[in-house]
């Protein structure tokens, strides 16, 4: 655990197992958030987000204003879909996303006046961000506008913010604790959020916070983010927030090891965060809770990183939900000769995918082009038994055994070894000698092992 000590506050700013992978944030993280120009098409898929997908509210022909709700989020687990653009909605088409999702999607093209995306940047960046306001809230209003404003966590995996902080008399929360510590390679758009943003950070993480009636507010930092860390110290002087400055570790961000760094509590496998009193969402995700509330505003953009060897001007980007990946990668100056891979987030947990018409998602963090000697790798071999794979594990798990589990498709022993409390951080792939796409295999297991319960 090394002698990392965490001031003012029970854990010590470190968790158990997890590795120190090359972060190369150097290639964007001095990169200010650029605007990207208001595309000519915009694509929406109906799905982007964890839950049941949303209700289509308008039909092919109809005129749409930019912020207009076009798909309604009905179900408990959903979320909403608004327009970033004025303009015609076109017949739908089908999308693939770099998951291998297949999903109907929504077409707008561009027409008439447009709101300044400039103008929308500028606004969350303001330091006008009134926090005397705060109380005039109802906690179940910011809850009713966070819902219908669409937003969902913007740290990747997408799960409706709403649904986090819905009153529960069941399990009260103590703490809300927002994620800065982007401990994913190469993606820096949190750390230039946090840099040029963060009043619009802390007004969203006080409202989130009176929503679940927390009493502790905690913004948790790596320690290789000193610029982003004194800018959220300013922002919240005067304020019951805190800052906790953790150990820079992978993947220091995952919510479970992030709850053991700084309270030092453990969340059983099967559990959530709110078992223990905690509330988690992301940095990103509080920017826009705070626009939605006090601007009246829906998620309709998001800032995304795009980096890598493989790009020849790696950038932080406010994009539109729905713009192509395509138009994204030419902003940026397109790719270069050694380009090899394309992954959708980033190296660790990301996926790789190939076609670019592919469009920026609520959850898309960020690009990551990869160069042919960054994923050169030797050809998988056996494995020795070395136990590295079980030693990175920041789930306690045995990697090597769900492997083999899904590799010859026994689903009794995947299930044994607790193969869905894995959530794919890459460690043990990363430190395995054989090579072995260990990741990989897992998520085949969990696919099977999910089918064979619905047998």
């Amino acid at each position: 655990m090394g002698l990392f000590r965490l001031k003012g506050f029970p854990g010590n700013g470190n968790f158990r197992h997890g590795i120190h992978p090359p972060d190369n944030k150097h290639l964007s993280n001095e990169s200010k958030v650029e605007v990207m120009d208001i595309p000519k098409i915009i694509t929406l898929p109906l799905l982007q987000h964890l839950g049941v997908p949303c209700k289509q509210l308008v039909k092919s022909g109809q005129m749409v204003k930019y912020g207009e709700i076009i798909g309604e989020g009905e179900a408990f687990i959903s979320a909403s879909l608004h327009s970033p653009v004025a303009g015609k909605v076109k017949k739908n088409t089908m999308v693939t996303l770099p998951n291998g999702m297949h999903l109907s999607a929504i077409s707008i093209q561009t027409e008439g006046e447009q709101v300044s995306y400039k103008r929308l940047w500028d606004e969350i960046r303001s330091k006008d961000w009134p926090r005397d306001c705060i109380s005039i809230y109802d906690p179940l209003t910011i809850v009713k506008v966070i819902h219908s404003s669409g937003v969902v966590g913007l740290g990747g995996a997408a799960f409706p913010t709403h649904v986090k902080v819905t009153p529960n008399d069941t399990r009260m929360i103590d703490t809300l604790m927002i994620n800065g510590c982007e401990c994913e390679p190469y993606l820096t758009c949190d750390y230039r959020l946090m840099k040029e943003a963060p009043r619009a950070i802390v007004a969203g993480a006080l409202l989130t916070a009176r929503a679940v009636s927390a009493r502790e507010i905690v913004i948790c930092v790596e320690d290789n983010k000193p610029d982003a860390i004194q800018k959220l110290k300013e922002a919240t002087e005067q304020t019951v927030i805190k800052i906790a400055i953790l150990k820079t570790k992978y993947p220091q961000g995952s919510e479970k090891q992030l709850i053991e760094s700084v309270i030092g509590l453990e969340i059983p496998l099967g559990g959530l965060p709110s078992d223990v009193g905690v509330a988690m969402s992301n940095v990103g995700t509080m920017a826009i809770v705070g626009r939605a509330i006090i601007k009246e505003s829906p998620l309709t953009h998001r800032v995304i990183s795009v980096s890598g060897r493989g790009i020849n001007q790696p950038k932080n980007l406010f994009v539109p939900i729905g713009i192509s990946i395509d138009e994204v990668i030419k902003f940026c100056g397109g790719l270069t000769k050694d380009a090899a891979r394309v992954v959708a987030g980033g190296p660790m947990m990301g996926f790789s995918f190939s076609d670019f018409s592919t469009p920026v998602t609520k959850g898309t963090s960020g690009i990551t082009v990869l160069t042919h000697d960054e994923i050169k790798s030797d050809e998988e071999t056996s494995c020795i038994r070395c136990g590295r794979c079980v030693d990175a594990c920041p789930m306690n798990l045995v990697p090597t055994r769900l492997a083999l589990a899904a590799r010859y498709n026994n689903t009794s022993i995947a299930s044994q070894y607790h193969i869905h409390a894995c959530f794919e951080c890459g460690c043990c792939s990363y430190v395995c000698p054989a090579k072995i796409n260990l990741v990989q295999l897992i998520r085949t297991g969990k696919k099977l092992a999910a089918a064979s319960q619905n047998l």
